[in-house]
C-alpha cells in the first residue's frame, strides 16, 4: 500500500543553540525559515531560506547544524544538505558535486573564523563552511550571487526563541 506512508515524529519545537543567521528584518526580500527533526522530536537543525527573486526562488540559504546532526555526514564529493536544499528550491535537478575547497581566514568582528570556501561543479553556486565556538556547522549556500566578506559582518545571533513554536 503505498499510499500508505508513516508519519515523521513531531516537529521539534525549536533549536537549543542560537542560530547566526542575517535578522530577518535586515533582508528586504522573503523570508522563511526550516527546523531539521530528530527522530526524538529535538532539534538537528536550522535553515533560513533568504528570497531576493520576488518568490521565483531563494537567492541565499543558511544552514546551522549542531554536533552530531546526521545532514552534517557528507559522502566524498556530495555537496552539503544546504546546497541540496537550495537546488530543490530552484527545481535544479542536475547533478552537482564538490570538487575541491580552501581554507581562508575572515575576521567577523572580534571573532576570526577559518572559512572553507567549497568549489562546486554548478559555477552559479557559491558555497561556505564555519564551524562556531559551540560546534555548530555554518553553511551558507548562494545562487548566482558571490559570498564576499562583507556577508559575515551581517550575520548575528538570532535567538533559538524565534524559531519556537507557539
Amino acid at each position: 500500500m503505498s499510499f500508505l506512508r508513516r508519519r515523521s515524529a513531531a516537529t521539534p519545537a525549536g533549536p537549543d543553540f542560537d542560530v547566526l543567521a542575517m535578522d530577518p528584518g535586515d533582508w528586504p526580500g522573503n523570508l522563511g525559515a526550516g527546523l531539521l527533526p530528530a527522530p526524538d522530536g529535538s532539534c538537528q537543525g536550522v535553515f533560513l531560506r533568504y528570497d531576493l527573486f520576488g518568490g521565483r526562488g531563494p537567492a541565499m540559504i543558511i544552514g546551522n547544524l549542531p554536533e552530531g546532526s546526521p545532514a552534517r555526514e557528507m559522502a566524498e564529493g556530495q555537496v552539503p544538505f544546504e546546497v541540496a536544499q537550495l537546488l530543490v528550491a530552484l527545481e535544479n535537478d542536475e547533478p552537482i558535486e564538490v570538487v575541491g575547497s580552501e581554507d581562508m581566514p575572515v575576521m567577523q568582528g572580534d571573532n576570526l573564523l577559518i572559512v572553507r570556501r567549497l568549489k562546486l561543479s554548478e559555477s552559479r553556486i557559491s558555497c561556505v563552511q564555519f564551524d562556531r565556538s559551540d560546534n555548530v556547522l555554518v553553511t551558507i549556500a548562494s545562487w548566482d550571487r558571490p559570498i564576499t566578506d562583507d556577508l559575515y559582518a551581517l550575520l548575528k545571533p538570532l535567538p533559538a526563541e524565534l524559531f519556537q513554536q507557539s
